[in-house]
């Protein structure tokens, strides 16, 4: 089969890449990105096992670029977003025009073409502030420009149901190692801050919960699509509910001197909990993981210590 991945250099992107490049039934690999973050680690260093990868440098909007893109493809993972932890408030346009529109043109490119299955990641943030743990089945009431944009992206994908199967995956907070790595995510943050600095900062008290998964088992589960029998629809993937102040205590674990500071220490936070028992977990499981295991991998990836 030929893969067609758009915002492929990014921080998903790179690993989904090497776990799609060990799967035989994967052809060719063609990683469409604009390269808008500056990370070009996924060029350099350890080589993909496929040797079928080919890289096309456009943006999302390029319609012309999109549809020769798409010749000969089979299944197109849509990754290709504009995210900023925890900045996702700032500057709609630009949420709107990549997350929205730039879905929105992609799925017109994708009517025309002989693609035979979308898989797009949305979020779970189109949950909005939640009083309890979210399902495939609650209402969406999303809160930013990042989780409106995401959402409408969601609509667009939908239309093409008729046409492919499309499967949409509303993704929990994202952390891990990865080449291309993302430090603006709160777990990602911390580490790295904890690492160099043996400090970090809370924003609020602490108490605000959000769901997590793993990067590693993210891309395990989106390779499985491929080779897996599973309805289109919307899905849920998210593995660790957790509150700020669990993930501090468990970096206390991996770096025991570690100074926590509280800035706006009466403001409550945003809540956003997913229930791990996802739809998805009837097709594809999810292996359980201990968290503090998985950051003192995490801690043997830094190249030095402060």
């Amino acid at each position: 089969m030929n893969i067609l991945i758009t915002g492929g250099a990014g921080y998903i992107g790179t690993e989904l890449i090497y776990t799609l490049g060990e799967i035989n039934e994967v052809e060719n690999i063609i990683v469409y990105d604009n390269l808008s973050r500056g990370n070009y680690n996924l060029f350099i260093g350890h080589k993909v096992a496929s040797p079928k990868v080919k890289f096309i440098q456009g943006e999302i909007l390029d319609s012309r670029k999109l549809r020769n893109a798409l010749k000969n493809i089979d299944i197109v993972f849509h990754l290709a977003a504009k995210v900023t932890t925890p900045f996702a408030n700032t500057d709609g346009h630009i949420y709107e025009q990549t997350n929205h529109w730039g879905t929105a043109e992609l799925t017109y490119a994708l009517e025309e073409s002989n693609v035979k299955q979308l898989i797009f990641l949305s979020s779970t943030g189109i949950y909005g502030n939640t009083t309890a743990a979210a399902n495939e089945n609650s209402l969406p009431q999303p809160d930013s420009f990042y989780s409106i944009s995401k959402l409408r992206a969601e609509r667009h994908v939908q239309r093409l149901s008729e046409k492919m199967k499309t499967i949409i995956i509303r993704l929990g907070n994202v952390y891990g190692y990865s080449k291309s790595m993302r430090f603006d995510a709160v777990i990602n943050r911390f580490m790295f801050d904890a690492h160099f600095t043996n400090r970090i900062t809370i924003n609020g008290a602490g108490s605000q919960h959000r769901s997590f998964i793993h990067i590693d088992k993210t891309t395990g589960v989106l390779a499985k699509l491929l080779t897996t029998e599973i309805p289109g629809g919307i899905y849920n993937l998210a593995d660790k509910t957790l509150s700020i102040l669990d993930i501090v205590e468990v970096m206390k674990n991996i770096y025991p001197d570690l100074e926590s500071f509280f800035i706006n220490q009466n403001y409550t936070g945003h809540n956003l909990e997913v229930e791990r028992q996802s739809a998805l977990l009837n097709y594809i499981a999810l292996p359980e993981t201990n968290l503090e295991d998985e950051l003192k991998e995490f801690k043997g990836k830094f190249t030095f210590y402060a």
